[in-house]
């Protein structure tokens, strides 16, 4: 264990609070005009999954737990849960739907995440920031609607619905943020 200020602490990490281990699932700083400013926590006991919310000053220190995080690849999900196999020893962990959480839309076939265990319990993921999806539904192009900056709204492969630009039609394979599903590019492949 370690000590942080809460400030550093970002989405994945686990801390010790009262001898029970948290995992992070949303931490903001926030720095109001007047007053000190703060980090505000959303957490997950990893014993029995209750959520939490909590605030701290930004300077305050919190313990830190380290636990092993190593690159998986993810292989299928099912009944059981979501399977992930280290590809160095080839041993497949399965995680619940609770620590993947809403990031399950954006896991894809052989993709590399960095997973977190704990005592050989997974117990929080991070994905790449951004994946590849068709656009299986949206609306036509529409003539001489160019370089306007509105977006349309579209559905992609995986069921995630974002917003596109105009030019962007169904079949297209587009690059999202896997953080929030928004789009960046049109993937060059």
């Amino acid at each position: 264990m370690v000590k942080v200020i809460a400030s550093s602490l970002r989405k994945g990490n686990v801390v010790d609070k009262d001898g029970k281990l948290y995992v992070i699932l949303f931490a903001e700083n926030i720095h109001p005009g007047k007053g000190t400013p703060v980090t505000q926590l959303d957490m997950r006991r990893i014993g029995d999954g209750v959520k939490v919310s909590e605030r701290y000053r930004t300077t305050e220190m919190v313990e830190r737990a380290y636990v092993e995080e190593r690159e998986h690849t993810f292989l299928y999900s099912d009944g059981e849960g979501f399977h992930f196999m280290n590809p160095e020893s080839y041993d497949q962990v399965v995680a619940s739907e609770s620590v993947v959480g809403d990031m399950a839309p954006y896991l894809q076939e052989g993709m590399a995440v960095q997973l977190a265990q704990f005592n050989g319990a997974p117990i929080s993921l991070v994905l790449p920031q951004r994946a590849t999806f068709e656009v299986i539904e949206t609306e036509p192009v529409t003539k001489g609607q160019t370089a306007s900056s509105s977006y349309k709204p579209a559905v992609l492969s995986n069921g995630v619905r974002t917003a596109v630009p105009p030019h962007i039609t169904t079949g297209t394979r587009v690059v999202v943020m896997t953080a929030d599903g928004s789009y960046v590019e049109r993937a060059k492949d």
